[in-house]
């Protein structure tokens, strides 16, 4: 530690060592800009969010985002026209009442973000698809050849030579969602799945559905729909069974390049399936298409109570386990529990 000679000979930063151990004066390295070291980035704070980019144009993969069938259902003519239409059928007389609410009397349907009603679901998702084929943007967007029906029909029948000149009906379009998932016995919330696939098509391979290949992006998202939602899943033979005059090979192919547009992004964030509930919703109460409503009975109302008794238990056991044997006054916190809906 006393020699003169150690490691420690100088401790000012203007002199250092060369490689023979013979001291030099010091010179300053001449500082590099950010385009010759190619650090060339812009601040955090000065970047943009690609969150809130993608959210426009992404809506089935962000819960913030509208929807794309509530924005295409706002042109007013059509929807007045639909709504006209309804009244008149269900209403022959007059206008139809809109049922409230009362102190003596509380008026409830039995579709809910867990267990959606099924026929009526079916009808707002028919409904979303009619809209964007009715509203569709007409850019000359490309239509691929594995939805093209005239490529690949799903009869045997033969296809007229305007078959992508007519818009098919409501009507149409919900008969054809109703028979896939009656046969295959597919439940109400596969069907919101399979708007949401629909919807992530549109955007990622930037096509739009129109009359002459609806049909079978429709299958292709049920299709999706089902194996990804349903434990038990049909299988592509199954459709085949339906849908007498398809093959396998043509399901497999679809399923296939359905999955590849898709970018294999199948997975469905809860907030995202509540957004498209509630906009379901929103769309049929804009369209006359609302959910029946029925008294609230005595026993609709105790099976409400049980259920909020059971959500009650859930959320008390959970404090418990949060809740330490021992804690200081100083530092205890008391944790508030309140019953919400989170993504």
């Amino acid at each position: 530690m006393g020699n003169s000679t150690s490691c420690c000979v100088s401790s000012s930063p203007k002199l250092r060592r060369n490689a023979h151990s013979r001291l030099e004066p010091y010179r300053p390295e001449p500082e590099l800009s950010r385009e010759d070291t190619g650090c060339n980035l812009q601040h955090i704070s000065d970047r943009e969010n690609i969150d809130e980019l993608n959210m426009e144009y992404n809506p089935a993969d962000h819960p913030r985002a509208s929807t794309i069938f509530l924005s295409k259902s706002q042109t007013d003519g059509e929807r007045l026209h639909l709504t006209h239409i309804a009244e008149s059928k269900q209403h022959p007389s007059g206008p139809m009442r809109r049922k409230y609410s009362s102190c003596s009397t509380i008026f409830l349907d039995d579709s809910t973000v867990s267990q959606p009603n099924l026929k009526y679901t079916i009808k707002c998702v028919a409904l979303a698809i009619y809209y964007h084929i009715k509203n569709r943007n007409v850019d000359g967007r490309m239509l691929l050849d594995i939805f093209d029906e005239k490529l690949h029909p799903l009869s045997k029948l033969e296809m007229p030579s305007d078959y992508d000149k007519h818009d098919p009906e409501q009507k149409q379009i919900y008969k054809f969602v109703r028979t896939l998932f009656s046969a295959a016995q597919l439940t109400a919330e596969c069907a919101i799945v399979t708007l949401v696939y629909l919807e992530r098509l549109l955007t990622y391979a930037e096509i739009d559905i129109c009359p002459a290949n609806w049909k079978r992006i429709v299958l292709g998202a049920i299709l999706l729909a089902s194996k990804v939602w349903d434990d038990q899943a049909v299988w592509n033979v199954d459709y085949c069974q339906i849908l007498k005059d398809i093959t396998v090979e043509d399901m497999n192919e679809l399923e296939r390049q359905f999955l590849e547009l898709l970018q294999f992004n199948i997975n469905v964030p809860s907030s995202v399936y509540a957004k498209y509930y509630f906009d379901l919703r929103s769309l049929s109460e804009a369209n006359n298409l609302s959910f029946p409503l029925e008294p609230l009975s005595r026993d609709k109302a105790q099976k409400l109570e049980a259920i909020s008794g059971l959500c009650d238990d859930k959320y008390k056991d959970l404090r418990k386990a949060a809740k330490k044997r021992s804690v200081s006054v100083d530092n205890l916190k008391v944790v508030r529990w309140s019953p919400a809906i989170i993504s």
